[in-house]
């Protein structure tokens, strides 16, 4: 769900063109923002050993302390947080798929056994993507490893089959064959399945620590807390009565008082949040170590330690607790002076990485802000705990368990008529005539049953209801602003000029487009048919590859030149009038490649079939404007040439620690991504894709404090390899543990790396995860989908009409309905297909980069079109139009939406509830056999929405 950028300091107008040629372009800005990656900014791991109060020396354990200030980059300065990066990861609204797209909608669900004999299960279903009019198909493949999820496109001519969805799975060998479960009670053991990826409700301890208490009995065994204590609590949720409590409990006995009277509970983006408070939990002189209150808060994974005293006393250490549970502890500490938060987190050394970054001082002053934080970063601290190795164990155990379970209670079916015979059948099969109506039956069936066990689950309050209310007013990093609309022509490929943008058409030219102030400027016509290009500012070029036919090279211009033939008006260029700006030796190149950090020189490897040719920049920066040439192709020189086995897909410059003899080429072809050194042309194996089919989309170069990784990406798998140090000449390649992999949902066109996010752009969506783990953040449903350009600030194409931009959100109709799956007789009403002469309407939008990473453009950019000089907005200046809105305006303030959120809650668990829910569950069992899911489903949703808070 994206919305307009209002207040972001960037000027909607273009900026002067008298800016000196010696600045700082946006892609040097870009080349920055990736040297960006670094793991400092979530802690380091430490030996951590404390003593109690008798001075003897407690158990000492390894965990990674987060402070957020020591030992950070010189170029991470406090104050660059910012409230948009907060982030639920793997928010289970976009990850529990079988609950929010399969369930109590027809769907097909297949098992078979793999060539290791283990049973698996696969579900498809072919949905609209929140009624944005873009099919596609989802499938979900269940193994005792985990669930694989993965998006396939719709095409109205092929019809896709189980073995297709399996083998872009990488799955192409079984015992086997799958075969269909037609009983609609599937659908239970499914939804079973999917709930071990972990509980959407979660329990948290609150420990309260006076200054100076060093013991975990100490602490355990105070009666009450201080009043900055219970101001933290009454900011953390509301003091619910725990008698009679029907909400979510987590584990405290809400009938006998046993677990005490009182307790903390809040409803956060969805998830209920139930606080095991120590000062509330039972309290026993008798008992020194307070067994009971250990009991809840010794058993959480995540725990609080409010400890009073300021940041002189002695602080709280991990070993102070004795609890092998307990893998993450946040310290809270309150200061009165300036009324702010303090905050530290301590996370067992197996934990993976999580978010968001500490700001730096992690001091809070914004006691909202505060509560944001916190609760975001303890409950993706507790997602990722369960990644560790014991967590992962147990859960893998059992999934296996219920999987073969599962699988030994269907086999009797394999002699009946409930397993569908025909091993890979079509995933929307038609039926004949006779047996429509059987058919029909059958689905009313298994939709009536899947609704029954959603409405049961959301009763339940176990509904993986996250994002239904998140983000009532804020503005999130990547939304998009509307740059040009209806552009006429199919965009090959582009790159950004100041505030403007260069565009390569087959049908046009090459252009320069201003946004919506300006005509496009033609500046290159059609004979130039361009295919590849890069705008280097400060370099003063432009460097394009044309491709037709036999006659592919590449061309080098001086954007100087090139602005005064705009600003003088002259005729538009052709290829008869660029022979002077071609570079002779690259004839039939298909591919080129420049490096990112061009600090030194720059560099270009050209492929010409399977050679590598090096070329680079004969004379310093700048000093090619002092010879008054046109033309920039004498101060090019050709190095070497290196030959390969095969043209590569995919290149990226890999710049080594010193320069001299370490830079390195990474070049993907068949299976495989290798690392070429420039200087030798020897080499190395670094990384080997195992799957039938390979499909290469990006070799992206990520530097981690100074030294060279890289993201390399293909089918739906994203690999980080870490290349540096070099040794000599030879690069360390081997397995490093800094190296980990991550699968995207849909199989990318192309990726963009924007740290601390990677933007994958897929054929209709934008999937947004974090660098650093690989966890998502956001999916946005964006129709015919293209990335444009990405060097500096990134622009995209879509055909999503700006008008009706509110309904592209799948966060804005999350609240709504989910899409209804249609049968193998209601297909959905899918776009017709353009007449003859007739374009696709196309719109081009722009995400600003310094809105991703966090850090504003220092310099002022230029555009080529425009010779006036603005150096601040105007205040009533009208905000572009967004792609995607994504919230409604809201007069009321946090506080009363709170309010009332928290009142309807309150209302649904009170004595009205039962009457309510018994009413609605009434309705829906005494729908008619002919079932109209529509309005079945609308009923169920109704309940949905005021269940969650999200009516």
């Amino acid at each position: 769900m994206w919305k307009e950028l209002a207040g972001l300091g960037l000027p909607d107008m273009h900026l002067s063109l008298t800016v000196p040629l010696c600045y700082s372009s946006a892609s040097e800005d870009l080349g920055c923002r990736r040297g960006d990656f670094s793991r400092k900014h979530y802690g380091s791991v430490e030996l951590l050993i404390s003593s109690d109060a008798d001075g003897a020396i407690q158990r000492a354990g390894r965990f990674r302390v987060e402070n957020g200030s020591s030992d950070e980059t010189l170029d991470y300065t406090p104050g660059t947080w910012r409230r948009t990066d907060v982030h639920l990861e793997n928010p289970e609204y976009h990850t529990r798929w079988f609950f929010k797209y399969f369930l109590g909608k027809v769907h097909q669900n297949y098992v078979g056994t793999d060539a290791e004999k283990n049973p698996f299960y696969l579900s498809v279903v072919l949905s609209d993507q929140n009624n944005q009019r873009v099919p596609q198909y989802r499938a979900i493949l269940w193994r005792k490893t985990g669930t694989l999820k993965i998006s396939l496109p719709y095409s109205p001519t092929k019809t896709l089959s189980v073995k297709s969805i399996l083998s872009a799975m990488n799955m192409d060998r079984f015992e086997k064959g799958p075969r269909e479960i037609l009983n609609p009670e599937i659908q239970k053991d499914l939804l079973v399945l999917e709930e071990q990826e972990g509980s959407v409700n979660f329990k948290f301890g609150v420990l309260y620590a006076k200054d100076g208490q060093l013991t975990d009995d100490e602490m355990f065994s105070n009666e009450t807390g201080s009043e900055n204590f219970d101001k933290f609590l009454s900011l953390l949720g509301d003091t619910i009565t725990l008698q009679g409590w029907a909400g979510y409990r987590g584990g405290l006995d809400t009938k006998n008082d046993t677990t005490g009277i009182k307790s903390i509970y809040t409803v956060y983006q969805g998830h209920e949040l139930m606080f095991h408070v120590s000062t509330m939990l039972p309290y026993s002189k008798e008992n020194k170590q307070q067994v009971e209150r250990k009991r809840h808060i010794g058993n959480d994974i995540v725990t609080i330690v409010f400890q009073e005293g300021d940041d002189a006393s002695s602080s709280f250490k991990p070993s102070m607790i004795r609890s092998h549970f307990t893998h993450i502890f946040a310290l809270v500490r309150y200061n009165s002076q300036n009324d702010s938060y303090r905050l530290k987190i301590f996370s067992e050394e197996s934990v993976p990485l999580f978010g968001p970054p500490l700001p730096s001082p992690p001091v809070f002053t914004d006691h909202q802000e505060f509560r944001d934080f916190l609760l975001v970063k303890l409950i993706n601290g507790e997602k990722a705990t369960l990644e560790t190795p014991t967590f992962a164990q147990k859960r893998q155990r059992t999934l296996d368990m219920l999987i073969r379970s599962l699988y030994q209670d269907l086999m009797p079916d394999l002699h009946k008529n409930m397993l569908n015979r025909r091993s890979f059948s079509d995933v929307l099969p038609e039926s004949p005539k006779s047996a429509r109506k059987k058919e029909e039956a059958r689905q009313a069936e298994f939709v009536r049953i899947g609704q029954a066990l959603k409405l049961k689950t959301i009763v339940r309050g176990d509904a993986p209801t996250s994002l239904v209310t998140t983000g009532l007013c804020r503005k999130e990093p990547w939304e998009s602003q509307l740059f040009c609309s209806t552009f006429p022509y199919d965009i090959v490929c582009a790159d950004s000029w100041g505030q403007s943008v260069l565009v390569a058409t087959d049908a046009a030219g090459v252009m320069l487009l201003d946004g919506e102030s300006l005509p496009p400027v033609h500046m290159f016509d059609r004979t130039m048919v361009v295919k590849q290009m890069h705008v280097l500012e400060p370099q003063d070029l432009l460097i394009t590859r044309t491709d037709k036919g036999k006659d592919a090279r590449l061309y080098v211009f001086r954007l100087s030149t090139i602005k005064k033939g705009l600003e003088e008006r002259q005729l538009i260029r052709g290829k008869c009038d660029s022979r002077e700006n071609k570079l002779e030796k690259t004839k039939g190149c298909h591919l080129y490649s420049i490096n990112t950090h061009h600090g030194s020189e720059l560099r270009i490897v050209a492929a010409i079939r399977n050679k590598l040719l090096l070329i680079t920049r004969k004379h310093p920066r700048f000093s090619a404007v002092a010879t008054g040439a046109d033309s920039p192709v004498e101060e090019f020189q050709y190095i070497r040439e290196i030959c390969l086995c095969d043209p590569p897909v995919v290149m990226s410059l890999v710049d080594g620690p010193t320069g001299e003899n370490d830079n390195m080429i990474c070049v993907a072809y068949k299976h495989q991504f290798d690392l070429i050194n420039e200087s030798t042309g020897d080499a190395y194996r670094l990384h080997h894709a195992e799957a039938n089919r390979v499909n290469f989309v990006a070799a992206i170069d990520v530097y981690e404090d100074g030294e060279a990784g890289l993201l390399l990406c293909y089918n739906y798998i994203c690999y980080y390899k870490k290349v540096c140090p070099f040794n000599g000449s030879t690069p360390m390649i081997q397995s490093n543990t800094s190296d980990f992999h991550f699968s995207w949902n849909q199989m990318p066109n192309a990726i963009v790396c924007a740290f601390p996010y990677i933007l994958a752009f897929t054929t209709d969506s934008i999937e947004i995860r974090l660098v650093v783990n690989g966890n998502l953040v956001y999916t946005a449903v964006v129709p015919e989908l293209q990335l444009a350009a990405s060097r500096s600030d990134i622009y995209f194409v879509s055909s999503a009409p700006v008008s009706s931009a509110s309904n592209c959100s799948s966060r804005d109709t999350s609240s709504q309905s989910s899409p209804q799956t249609p049968t193998g007789y209601e297909m959905p009403m899918f776009p017709s297909p353009l007449g003859d002469g007739e374009a696709t309407c196309k719109h081009i939008f722009k995400i600003p980069l310094c809105n991703l990473v966090g850090r504003s453009i220092e310099r002022p950019l230029k555009s080529p079109l425009v010779n006036k000089v603005l150096t601040t907005p105007a205040p009533t200046m009208v905000a572009p139009a967004p792609l995607i809105s994504a919230t409604h305006s809201l007069s009321l303030s946090r506080m009363e939406i709170k309010e009332i959120a928290s009142r309807t809650r309150k209302e649904l668990l009170g004595k009205r509830k039962n009457y309510f829910l018994s009413s609605l569950c009434f309705i829906l069992k005494s729908s008619s056999k002919k079932l109209i899911p529509q309005t079945h489903f609308g009923l169920q949703e109704q309940l949905y929405r005021i269940s969650t808070g999200s009516y």
